[in-house]
């Protein structure tokens, strides 16, 4: 990475500084990563994709650290598939791949968007390096103008719309017949279909994440079925679908726990199409299917919104890696607004402003900044009501539309001048990039996750 792509050392400190210290201790704000969190639900996915017998492959631009990259891949997989969204984040992990390659593990990386030109030269040399068969593309463009022979999905558009080609489209200007001379010349290898829909953010049921799972495999197949006459017959293509929602899904069938004898009709269809593409040919090719998800490693409020895995997820304090640590400035309790207020030294650069559909604030305060109210205040949240650059409004969540009337009065907000509290952001991958490093805290250790045990240095830049 370029010296100008390098940000100037944080606010939490140097790392020998801030290691071993209480998270209210540190400099704000700061965002910490609870590894405990992210390393179940890396073993989590992991295991129910092994379990339903399909690929995975996982995007690290979520966290973009290498310390993430390893808990992603486990330890014992043989082959590791990843998606990057930027060169930076390739450049980055590349020690970590290298490693990987040593043991004997199979590495094989997507960049995620179609490559841009002035990328070309960059992700060129880092294929190279990485060696034969170590880089996929979305673009046979970005292939015609490499140095380098490299794998390559046709990215199908599926319905949500943001990249990619229709199903009846898929051979626009000659596309297909375009990758297929490139391959018979040596200058890529045809891999498969390659679609990220991302409906399932506006689900609420699990089935509703895996019939959007469901629907996008057969987006892909239905490509497969118009373009046949075009792809070779004999070669096994990858099938590869995913976004975190509907990915998440799959640990509704597979978690042993879980009451399989009356399974629902959206889980009944989808493992019938999963068991369509491992082995029943369609079109007559021999098809795998490789699903891909990012932020489930870390989980949002956003990802909780969308109960893509049902009953299997706690709340936010539980279940959350992602969190910023800010400190309250103001409080408002006297009849200075017309609700209670606090106002915390953090906004949009350091919180992000990104919206859930499930409610109307742009974070969530940890309970434990008000753990000690009765039972009626406590089933309040406290969230982020307003946000601007430098610093947001704390407030009681207000009921929304069809919630029953609004209880009265509000409470007094339960904060103190100087107090820190955590937020638990939107989108944990905005959050995120908005810092240099995460402070990584352990919620399994004796602290709790309040002691600062490391720090990880994101990949920034593009």
């Amino acid at each position: 990475m370029t010296a100008s792509l390098r940000s100037p050392a944080s606010s939490d400190g140097a790392e020998s500084d801030v290691i071993g210290r209480d998270i209210h201790d540190v400099a704000k704000p700061a965002v910490l990563l609870d590894k405990a969190k992210m390393q179940r639900h890396c073993q989590t996915l992991r295991a129910a994709t092994e379990r339903l017998g399909v690929d995975f492959r996982f995007h690290v631009k979520s966290h973009k650290t290498r310390e993430g990259l390893k808990l992603q891949a486990g330890e014992s997989a043989k082959n590791i598939r990843l998606v990057v969204s930027t060169i930076a984040e390739l450049e980055h992990m590349l020690p970590i791949l290298q490693d990987f390659q040593t043991t004997g593990r199979h590495v094989n990386v997507l960049y995620g968007i179609p490559l841009p030109r002035s990328q070309v030269s960059r992700l060129a040399a880092l294929g190279r390096r990485l060696g034969a068969g170590s880089i996929s593309v979305q673009s046979t463009t970005s292939v015609s103008w490499s140095m380098f022979p490299a794998g390559v999905f046709l990215k199908i558009d599926t319905g949500y719309h943001r990249a990619g080609l229709p199903p009846t489209g898929v051979n626009k200007s000659g596309l297909v017949e375009s990758l297929m001379l490139l391959e018979q010349q040596g200058r890529a290898t045809f891999v498969g279909l390659y679609s990220h829909s991302s409906l399932s953010y506006a689900d609420s049921t699990p089935q509703k994440a895996l019939l959007n799972l469901e629907n996008e495999i057969k987006g892909c197949l239905d490509a497969l079925t118009i373009n046949s006459h075009l792809f070779p017959a004999a070669q096994n293509l990858t099938i590869s679908v995913g976004a975190s929602p509907q990915v998440t899904s799959i640990e509704t069938l597979t978690n042993p726990t879980q009451d399989t004898t009356s399974p629902s009709r959206e889980a009944t269809n989808l493992l019938r199409t999963i068991r369509s593409v491992a082995h029943a040919r369609p079109s007559g090719f021999r098809t795998t299917l490789e699903l891909h998800a990012g932020v489930y490693a870390l989980l949002d409020v956003q990802q909780l919104a969308t109960h893509s895995r049902g009953a299997q997820l706690g709340a936010c304090e539980d279940e959350i890696a992602v969190s910023v640590v800010a400190e309250i400035c103001s409080v408002y309790n006297d009849g200075e607004r017309a609700q209670p207020e606090a106002l915390a030294a953090v906004g949009t650069l350091g919180l992000g402003r990104e919206p859930c559909g499930a409610y109307a604030g742009w974070g969530v305060v940890d309970r434990e900044a008000y753990a000690g109210l009765g039972r009626q205040d406590s089933e309040r949240r406290l969230v982020v009501a307003r946000v601007s650059q430098e610093h947001s409004i704390m407030a009681w969540e207000q009921r929304r539309e069809g919630e029953g009337e609004e209880v009265s009065p509000v409470p007094p907000v339960p904060l103190e001048v100087g107090q820190t509290i955590r937020i638990y952001p939107n989108h944990a991958c905005v959050a995120g990039a908005l810092y240099p490093r995460y402070l990584i805290v352990d919620s399994s250790d004796d602290s709790g996750g309040r002691k600062v045990i490391d720090t990880w240095e994101r990949a920034r830049g593009w």
